[in-house]
């Protein structure tokens, strides 16, 4: 049985046809006109939930890189405070070797132990060393100074550790202890930077043949031991920084490629798209000039 196509259907069917192009048409002059392949979830919900998490991971990589610029920076000023003790205690070194010679008198002796203390609050003040308004030296404690200029040389800070998270259960101390390095001072008799600095000055100023003997044997073995300390932990500072770097290279990788990727769902590709809006903007025309003839107007409409 043939079926009769009235001209109701054939109106019905060519407006159904025109209204999918310029749906189509539409759709495509939003993309264009904003960039964005996905403006709405119902334009592609696998697309718009992709762009939700890939949204998410950048959002994770930005932290871990902001963790790992800010770990850099205090691991920089870390080495920079370390070096500059170091040349302090290097220089001390020098003066009680020259305070050691049994050349020098007591007045010489006299001057070099001052230079000695001088040089002792020295790195006191570098060990009071700040990062972005923070005392590095002073673990968890950040706020407190690790060392009172001028008075006693008690650690004021305590031994937590700084961490840095810098990718998905990865943490990383940035922090050095300096009390393992510095010490308590003199009353505290532990052989540490401090004690040892102290026990120069009070064996350049005693005078005797026991303080010259012990200028030229156990304070220099202990202030050389204490540059071997400050040497190995300066060592650790350097690879913390190199992984630090590293990290930051990584992360730098994935946030261009999750970048990349969230391009491709999320953005338009803009030759494609003006190559499909021309195409489709021919067929809407090209389709309102084959309806304009397949539906004339009858005796009937005019009646109506």
């Amino acid at each position: 049985m043939t079926m009769r196509i009235t001209e109701g259907m054939t109106r019905r069917t060519v407006l159904g046809d025109l209204g999918s192009s310029k749906a189509r048409l539409t759709q495509l002059q939003r993309e264009i006109s904003s960039g964005k392949r996905i403006t709405r979830p119902s334009d592609d919900p696998f697309g718009a939930g992709r762009t939700l998490q890939l949204s998410g991971e950048l959002e994770g990589v930005k932290q871990y890189k902001s963790n790992v610029d800010d770990g850099i920076g205090w691991v920089t000023a870390t080495e920079t405070a370390l070096s500059r003790i170091t040349d302090t205690v290097q220089r001390a070194r020098e003066l009680l070797v020259q305070g050691g010679n049994d050349s020098n008198g007591q007045v010489a002796r006299e001057g070099i132990a001052a230079e000695i203390e001088a040089l002792t609050e020295a790195v006191k003040q570098e060990a009071n060393v700040t990062y972005d308004g923070r005392y590095i030296f002073s673990g968890t404690a950040t706020e407190t100074r690790p060392y009172e200029l001028g008075a006693g040389d008690e650690y004021q800070g305590d031994e937590g550790t700084i961490q840095r998270v810098i990718g998905k259960g990865v943490s990383l101390g940035v922090n050095v202890n300096i009390q393992t390095i510095l010490g308590n001072g003199a009353p505290a008799g532990d052989n540490r930077l401090l004690d040892v600095l102290r026990n120069i000055a009070t064996d350049l100023r005693g005078g005797t043949a026991t303080n010259a003997e012990a200028l030229r044997g156990t304070d220099l073995e202990r202030l050389s031991a204490n540059v071997d300390e400050l040497t190995r932990v300066r060592a650790v500072v350097g690879a913390t920084t190199n992984r630090l770097q590293m990290a930051g290279t990584r992360l730098e990788q994935l946030q261009e490629a999750s970048l990349t990727q969230l391009s491709q769902v999320y953005n338009v590709d803009m030759a494609e798209a003006l190559v499909n809006y021309s195409s489709e903007q021919t067929a809407y025309e090209t389709a309102l000039h084959a309806g304009a003839k397949l539906i004339q107007p009858s005796l009937m409409d005019f009646l109506k």
